[in-house]
């Protein structure tokens, strides 16, 4: 048995509420509210709360600050040099705080903090777009958590919770490094399409369901039928959740 459970005679219950795991023989149980845990090579989306020496704190809804260093991270144009004092003296130029980036974890501390990389141009700043912050027991570990959806906008998956809901940009910016963000005003299309997704995404961890792309999407077909403000509804959420569900079941089985 691991964490999460208990024997109570000869019977293994659950000591939280929450999702069943098993790997091999071993039986744990997640909780679902539950801090972030890093692990190695997880997609993060963080924010900026300090700028200390060769380092920025990074808020990532873990128990302890991450911590994101001036050398795990690309210069603007992508040169590769060792940082220098004048780099030190930028870093509030690259990110300051309140800043909201893109990452992925590059090692765990012994006391469980987490240390991030942003060394490949998909990772970086964020522009415009709307965060939501769910429990990190509810995002569905896949092998890419950057998704383009075909209704026009794009998610960006947190293993840590939060969520990143933007415009799908018409090219792909190479040359920024990352650090360029699009302050254009976004169009009232674009802003319709994200709040809906937002109020769907609302909607499916009301409900307890499994964030990933395909429940995302499935969701957001279920909704079309109703106002955006109205998917917020109690009786709402529960119709478009089950028709959502219903689909992923036809699709498993």
């Amino acid at each position: 048995r691991g964490h999460g459970t208990y024997v109570e005679e000869e019977k293994l219950i659950a000591s939280v509420a929450g999702a069943v795991e098993r790997v091999n023989k071993l039986v744990c149980v997640k909780a679902l509210k539950t801090r972030y845990n890093g692990e190695v090579g997880d997609i993060v989306v963080g924010r900026i709360t300090e700028v200390q020496q060769k380092r920025w704190k990074v808020e990532t809804n873990s128990r302890l600050d991450s911590v994101l260093l001036l050398s795990s991270m690309n210069l603007p144009g992508g040169e590769l040099r060792r940082r220098s004092a004048e780099d030190e003296l930028a870093m509030r130029d690259y990110l300051q705080e309140g800043d909201l980036i893109s990452a992925e974890v590059q090692s765990v501390f012994s006391d469980g903090a987490v240390s991030l990389h942003t060394r490949s141009l998909k990772y970086g700043k964020l522009g415009q777009g709307v965060l939501v912050q769910v429990s990190p027991s509810l995002v569905k570990r896949q092998k890419t958590h950057f998704h383009d959806l075909p209704c026009g906008a794009s998610v960006i998956l947190g293993n840590n919770g939060f969520i990143w809901i933007y415009p799908t940009p018409e090219q792909k910016d190479e040359e920024g490094g990352g650090f360029t963000t699009n302050l254009e005003p976004v169009p009232l299309s674009d802003r319709e399409v994200i709040s809906r997704l937002r109020n769907c995404i609302v909607a499916l961890v009301t409900q307890k369901l499994m964030l990933f792309d395909t429940s995302i999407l499935y969701c957001y077909e279920a909704s079309l039928p109703h106002q955006i403000k109205d998917i917020l509804k109690p009786e709402v959420m529960e119709e478009i959740v089950l028709e959502t569900r219903q689909r992923l079941l036809d699709l498993e089985g």
